[in-house]
């Protein structure tokens, strides 16, 4: 009986979702769902080629330099470097008093409190400190950009999906909003204080564009410094901050894939060479190794020469 009665329920339950199903279509085709603005004009991040890309990728050193430029010169205004210390400069390649200098000339100084009144005071930075942002703290932040808040760079590639593309995208990517846009969605005009960026999930981006102009900032390497350059240098630095031990773990994996091929190869032959001799020994009934058929053969000829 109550075998029966679960069946009867869970028949129930079955049809309901059936017919919330059927329901569910018959709407959607009846009143398909409104197009957005958000929906057509959004675009995915360009594809972008780093040497850092792929398992066997690595850090362009000069490229990081020059992108550490980018952000010192023009993204360290606003966004902060909450997880990175100066002395991590070293893995760029940067001397010790390179280091030095660039800490104790760092436009932002760290905060601090005077020892003896106990206030609260700001100093010079030294190479262990990390990297301050520029705002005392969020209010301030957002008071200073409209209200929007500028997020820490430290981990960004990691925060967004596909990184350093969506990062490099969002840098070279405003634009003026098109006539067929605005003519199909008059409501999404770009308001002011914001800024057009189809890579931007909304479109409407609070940052004004960082890289306006060809050589807005000059590389110590004579390299040319084009918007499309600095946007890839600080997306490889970027890159960097979030993932400071990527050669190390790709190294870290080709040498155990290697160790796994080596250990595959050597126990297999082990396994041919410990169970070859044993399998002979256990053959089936009527089943002969080359040896032993050989032999029997000859037994068998000399009895027949006996006869």
């Amino acid at each position: 009986m109550v075998r029966i009665i679960a069946f009867f329920v869970g028949l129930g339950f079955a049809g309901v979702l059936l017919i919330s199903l059927v329901i569910g279509v018959v709407g959607t085709i009846q009143s398909p769902t409104e197009p957005t603005a958000e929906h057509e004009f959004h675009k995915a991040p360009r594809e972008l080629h780093l040497a850092s890309n792929g398992p066997l990728g690595h850090y362009d050193r000069a490229q990081l330099q020059r992108g550490f430029q980018v952000y010192k010169e023009v993204c360290a205004a606003c966004h902060g470097l909450s997880l990175v210390a100066f002395r991590d400069l070293a893995a760029l390649g940067y001397e010790e008093p390179e280091i030095k200098a660039i800490a104790n000339q760092w436009a932002t100084e760290v905060p601090s409190v005077n020892p003896e009144t106990g206030e609260v005071a700001t100093r010079k930075a030294v190479p262990s400190d990390r990297f301050p942002s520029p705002y005392g703290n969020e209010t301030a932040a957002r008071a200073a950009n409209n209200n929007a808040l500028p997020p820490d760079l430290s981990l960004i590639t990691k925060a967004r999906e596909e990184g350093p593309a969506y990062l490099y995208s969002l840098l070279t990517g405003y634009a003026t909003q098109s006539p067929e846009m605005l003519r199909k969605f008059p409501a999404v005009k770009t308001p002011d204080g914001l800024y057009y960026n189809p890579y931007f999930a909304n479109l409407n981006f609070a940052m004004p564009p960082p890289l306006v102009s060809d050589g807005q900032v000059t590389y110590a390497d004579g390299t040319k410094a084009t918007v499309d350059q600095m946007a890839t240098d600080v997306s490889a630095f970027l890159t960097w901050t979030a993932e400071p031990k990527l050669e190390n773990r790709h190294r870290a994996g080709i040498a155990v894939l290697i160790f796994l091929l080596i250990a595959t190869i050597l126990g297999y032959l082990s396994y041919r060479n410990i169970w070859a001799e044993a399998k002979r020994k256990v053959a089936p009934k009527g089943v002969l190794d080359p040896e032993n058929k050989a032999r029997s053969e000859h037994a068998k000829d000399e009895a027949g020469m006996a006869d």
